[in-house]
């Protein structure tokens, strides 16, 4: 979507292309020293994990160690079930306090966690009706990312394979025509579990990705957010350049006749 420079999502800009999600660290200090180090300023939060009574719950307690003045919090409706809980836990963290951006998750099979497209497309008329700015994960279906967007979504984010798979870009031909369809910026989400993951998403022309547990589970999640920035630097950067295209024979680097023939 944004050929240069920053991300800019719902008039919003960022320096950062990597979103990152905060389930799975082993502690939210580890949580927040990962954050640090990604460079990254959107977070998103399961609401289910956030303590929004006011009451200080100790296990709950996540969201005192994402400083709102450096990050923008994207409270996520992982765990709803259908349209009708997705907009529920929207509407309280908006009635908490928290920003009326929202990442729309609706996953309800526990196995494979796959979204369910009906169910998104209905919770993302209601949301957009209601002010609030809409990031879908979705199946890489170009068909829905179009009905989303023509909705009011402020993204897509498609799924590069199952939620905490790490298996990358298993979708990657359907990416490439949601990328190419694109009217609004294209998050890349689910199944990255390596850097080289990352950034092949970016060559590809993605906006930008989300990571979670590829970071979280690392053996040191804030040299691994490192590694991930860095990735997607690099990778945008080759887009923004423009690949070499790929060639069906060799062509060499340099001239293999003529100098073998100079006395």
């Amino acid at each position: 979507m944004t050929a240069h420079g920053q991300l800019t999502i719902a008039g919003r800009s960022f320096s950062s292309r990597l979103l990152l999600g905060t389930g799975k660290f082993s502690s939210p200090e580890m949580m927040r020293d990962a954050l640090a180090a990604s460079g990254t300023e959107l977070v998103t939060v399961a609401l289910r994990r956030a303590d929004l009574s006011g009451a200080r719950d100790p296990f709950a307690n996540i969201l005192e160690f994402i400083d709102p003045q450096r990050y923008l919090l994207l409270p996520n409706t992982s765990g709803a079930m259908n349209a009708t809980e997705a907009v529920r836990l929207a509407r309280l963290a908006r009635a908490a306090g928290l920003p009326n951006w929202v990442k729309l998750e609706i996953h309800p099979d526990p196995r494979y966690l796959l979204p369910d497209p009906v169910e998104t497309l209905l919770a993302a008329e209601t949301l957009v009706r209601e002010g609030f700015v809409v990031l879908p994960y979705i199946n890489a279906d170009p068909v829905l990312a179009k009905r989303l967007q023509e909705v009011g979504t402020a993204t897509v984010m498609p799924l590069g394979s199952p939620i905490g798979s790490n298996r990358g870009l298993q979708t990657r031909d359907q990416l490439k025509i949601i990328i190419e369809q694109a009217t609004v910026p294209v998050v890349v989400d689910a199944g990255l579990g390596a850097p080289s993951h990352a950034a092949e998403a970016m060559e590809l022309g993605a906006d930008a990705v989300l990571v979670n547990t590829a970071i979280a589970v690392a053996a040191d999640p804030p040299r691994m957010a490192r590694a991930f920035k860095a990735a997607i630097e690099a990778g945008r950067a080759a887009f923004e350049i423009g690949l070499a295209a790929p060639l069906d024979t060799a062509s060499p680097t340099s001239p293999l006749t003529a100098f073998l023939d100079n006395p």
